[in-house]
């Protein structure tokens, strides 16, 4: 494998630090021996220089190790760690500087205490073995930081939406998928191809594929099996690209290969652009406001807006996640994604974000099974059983593309917390035989009852809910799809600690 010549000098920068270090050599005394500048040699230790043969030689015979060794991508094994987080192109790849972060100051800060903090990233390391985190799903757990700290709100982006809209005249809601063809065409040289993608099986699961030219444009596969909101995304978020500049980008419309953050940052970018082009933020934000101000719960007022902006679900609570934290003061709230396959008891939490440090309820990495009184999970079991003709469609009040809406205050065990969730569910084009919910909760604060009006309508149930059944303490629960087992060994441990508390104090 190739490596970065700026992973070179890193690792090279570590190796000298450490070893100045070791021998309790000032730079002053260093760059004396081997006539390089002290700001030189600070350079070549942030990782910023990486001095000529001649010099590297020098330094060798002031540091007393083998040229060779010197120049290697070896270090010494307690500093193994930082070599391969280094190597990893973790370092990199991450735009640190979003995080108002320096690559130099990090670097200073694993020189300065290699062996401490070379524990600390071996730890890390480990941890990420045990729970299957690669650097892919790493990255996406950054981004989530990254919305998450801007309240997954992006002025820019959105004033980039509304001046596309203006130049080119996009007045009429909901936007048309022929308009957005039109401009890709025109504007950028795109061609529209919805049958080719057809002749690759392997493809079937994406719903778009575009395939770039050496200058300009490209040809943009899309699925013919997609419904219109699918493709006014797929449509707009190649405006996105293309109108914002992204030049690192993915391909495919799910990933298949992320090479850099990057390219999954442009990715967000892109799709905030497209939303915020199919769902101007004056004018949604004028409909949310009619929405909560009812003292009803209506599913129908909801569904009736996916209609209006003919938006997928996804799409349409994404847009709520932007818009009510900046013109609504909600920022307490938590977006979830989940994936059902017909038939099977397994539910797939993929996507999550919280605002404001929310972190109930949230995905796991360790199998374990959410809790079947979610409204998430309730929604899907409805939609399974309309669709085998089990339950009338109608009474779900389902919009034309067979979206269903349901809504839940859920009331957290062991907790104070209590959230009013909305949660909307549909088939997966063009994934057959997959169902997806995604549902938005709002923490029950004052100042949410003062603004949503129907938060107390008594159509919408109210249910004490957990996590997961394996650390869930409601023991009698008539829905659980697992044994409390984290539970169980709590008590046990709890009963243990009990025992020696009173042995202490009987003869201590």
């Amino acid at each position: 494998m190739k490596i970065k010549e700026e992973n070179i000098r890193l690792i090279f920068g570590v190796k000298v630090k450490q070893l100045r270090s070791e021998k309790k050599l000032s730079l002053s005394e260093v760059s004396k021996a081997t006539g390089i500048s002290i700001s030189y040699l600070n350079e070549i230790e942030k990782g910023k220089k990486y001095p000529k043969p001649n010099k590297i030689a020098a330094l060798a015979q002031t540091l007393e190790v083998d040229y060779d060794w010197l120049i290697s991508l070896q270090l010494s094994k307690k500093l193994a760690p930082i070599a391969e987080l280094i190597q990893s192109d973790m370092l990199t790849s991450l735009p640190l500087e979003i995080f108002g972060i320096e690559l130099s100051t990090l670097i200073d800060m694993i020189t300065n205490t290699p062996a401490k903090v070379s524990a600390f990233i071996s730890t890390l390391i480990e941890i990420a073995r045990n729970y299957d985190m690669s650097v892919e799903r790493f990255y996406f757990s950054v981004l989530r930081s990254y919305q998450e700290m801007h309240e997954n709100y992006f002025e820019d982006l959105e004033i980039a939406a509304e001046a596309f809209s203006k130049e080119h005249q996009l007045v009429n809601l909901p936007l048309k998928v022929a308009q957005i063809e039109a401009l890709l065409e025109k504007e950028y040289g795109y061609v529209i191809d919805r049958a080719s993608i057809l002749e690759y099986p392997a493809l079937k699961s994406q719903r778009s594929v575009f395939v770039p030219k050496n200058k300009e444009g490209g040809r943009l596969l899309i699925n013919p099996n997609l419904t219109e909101s699918q493709q006014l995304f797929t449509l707009g978020k190649e405006l996105g690209y293309n109108y914002l500049k992204l030049q690192n980008r993915l391909y495919t419309s799910s990933t298949v290969k992320v090479s850099s953050f990057e390219q999954l940052l442009n990715n967000f970018k892109a799709s905030y652009f497209a939303n915020a082009l199919l769902m101007p933020a004056k004018h949604f934000v004028a409909e949310i406001k009619k929405a909560i101000a009812t003292n009803t719960w209506q599913e129908s007022v909801f569904l009736s807006l996916l209609d209006q902006y003919q938006a997928s679900p996804e799409m349409f609570l994404h847009r709520l996640t932007n818009l009510i934290p900046q013109f609504f003061g909600l920022k307490q709230l938590f977006f979830l994604r989940f994936h059902h396959t017909k038939d099977n008891d397994e539910y797939e939490l993929n996507k999550e974000l919280h605002l404001a440090g929310l972190y109930n309820p949230h995905g796991n990495m360790l199998n374990e099974h959410y809790c079947r009184r979610w409204v998430s999970i309730n929604i899907l079991k409805d939609l399974e059983k309309a669709q085998s003709g089990q339950l009338d469609l109608a009474s779900q009040k389902a919009t034309s593309n067979g979206v269903i809406c349901s809504a839940q205050r859920s009331q957290y065990i062991d907790s104070e917390n209590e959230y009013l969730c909305i949660s909307l569910a549909r088939t997966i084009n063009p994934t057959p035989n997959t169902n997806s919910s995604v549902t938005i909760g709002f923490l029950m604060t004052k100042e949410f009852k003062k603004k949503v009006k129907f938060w107390s309508d008594e159509a919408i149930p109210v249910r004490r809910v957990g996590v997961a059944c394996e650390r869930c303490t409601n023991l009698d629960c008539s829905e659980r799809a697992a044994e409390p087992l984290t539970v169980t060994e709590k008590n046990t441990t709890d009963e243990m600690q009990d025992a020696l508390d009173a042995l202490q104090e009987r003869w201590g």
